[in-house]
């Protein structure tokens, strides 16, 4: 006699959503909930930035996540501090970014195709007891808009009670790509920061403009501005101002958000929580930004929660056989909390003035290739970057 799957239900299809939903689906009875149809979500605003690095590519690849064809792929990062370009160090590994409205889109559809449920409804606080008892596991991957039930705050890895960076986003075309092909981290110290991604649209190729401006900043200019025409001008104005090695690649005629959407502001305030919890002694779990909720300034958010996806999919896989309890969720934890920590401590010290063994090792990397590598690789490897910011001695 077969034994019938346990059922699993996720709430949310960012990427902790798709990429548990990819994970568990061959193993498990799978419905995924989502408050948004595919094709609203295709049409809606951004949500966010997103810039899938080496380790998160080999994810999609082991769970068998669509690739994206030939795409011009993310092979460098650029650092510049105030006005001076330091350097351009190489990833070991090319990073992709693809809009999340598309990468959503297409992944749900394939994931129908694939037999997954996908339940279109918008679940609150009431809604969630249901579900619990329905399924056999809930896990919420409601993002940054969550958690449906109090995951309990882990206040050493939570040291702010307001948001440290409002971010402006915006998908323009019309600049010319940097070389070779990466992302751009501008620190402008006291003021903020710009990180201009390359990234594959609906409309083919674009750049991110991301700026994270310190509140009440001389770059916190954007407050009030709702229109895209608006966000356009003062985006250009801005950059003219603030970032004149970008200006210069501007086509002016040509230079314009992708869609009418794609723009974005948004300040979030980073908090971490334990990521399990029983309620009415049936073992519920947090995936994702809706429990590891980190400041983008260090591009970890989709990366963060891809690493946890493939930590619980082990989890869960270990405890096929038995019931999920306590010992199920603290086993999750145990997987994760280290590196939670490694990303958040590293993320959180990049919020506040850069220390000083920091700014001497980001000289070396502008007088050495292969220092420069190493911090290119801080964001595809984030337990280097908290080594390095954690260490209080510069290595030689």
């Amino acid at each position: 006699m077969r034994l019938l799957k346990k059922r699993i239900c996720i709430i949310g299809s960012g990427v902790a959503g798709l990429h548990l939903a990819y994970a568990l689906r061959n193993d498990f009875d799978i419905t995924v909930i989502e408050r948004q149809s595919a094709d609203q979500i295709r049409r809606g605003r951004i949500m966010s930035t997103q810039v899938h690095f080496g380790p998160t590519r080999n994810r999609e690849t082991r769970f068998n996540v669509p690739k994206w064809g030939e795409q011009p792929l993310i092979e460098s990062i650029h650092i510049t501090i105030g006005n001076q370009k330091l350097f351009v160090g190489k990833l070991k590994e090319p990073a992709l970014s693809v809009d999340q409205r598309l990468y959503y889109w297409h992944s749900i559809n394939d994931l129908v195709d694939k037999g997954v449920t996908f339940r279109l409804e918008k679940v609150d606080k009431e809604g969630v007891e249901v579900l619990i008892n329905e399924f056999d596991l809930v896990i919420d991957c409601t993002g940054k808009n969550g958690p449906l039930l109090p995951f309990s705050i882990e206040e050493d890895l939570s040291p702010f009670k307001t948001p440290q960076r409002k971010c402006i986003v915006g998908y323009f075309t019309g600049i010319k790509a940097n070389t070779p092909l990466g992302v751009g981290v501008t620190v402008l110290p006291e003021v903020g920061e710009m990180f201009e991604i390359p990234a594959v649209t609906e409309q083919g190729p674009a750049t991110i403009l991301f700026i994270m401006t310190i509140p009440k900043s001389d770059l916190d200019v954007f407050k009030g501005i709702k229109r895209a025409e608006e966000f356009t001008l003062k985006m250009r104005n801005t950059v003219q101002q603030f970032f004149p090695e970008i200006y210069n690649r501007i086509d002016g005629k040509n230079f314009a958000l992708c869609d009418k959407n794609s723009f974005l502001q948004t300040a979030l305030t980073p908090v971490v929580r334990k990521p399990y919890l029983m309620f009415k002694n049936k073992l519920v779990v947090g995936c994702g930004d809706s429990v590891f909720l980190n400041d983008p300034i260090t591009g970890q958010g989709c990366n963060l929660s891809s690493y946890c996806a493939e930590q619980l999919y082990e989890t869960l896989i270990e405890y096929k056989d038995s019931k999920w309890d306590v010992e199920t969720g603290e086993s999750y934890w145990s997987r994760t909390k280290q590196y939670v920590k490694e990303v958040t401590e590293w993320t959180n010290a990049m919020t506040k003035p850069l220390p000083e063994h920091v700014v001497q090792l980001l000289l070396r990397g502008a007088q050495e290739q292969v220092k420069a590598n190493e911090i290119a690789e801080w964001f595809a490897n984030p337990t280097k970057a908290y080594e390095a910011f954690t260490s209080t001695t510069t290595i030689h």
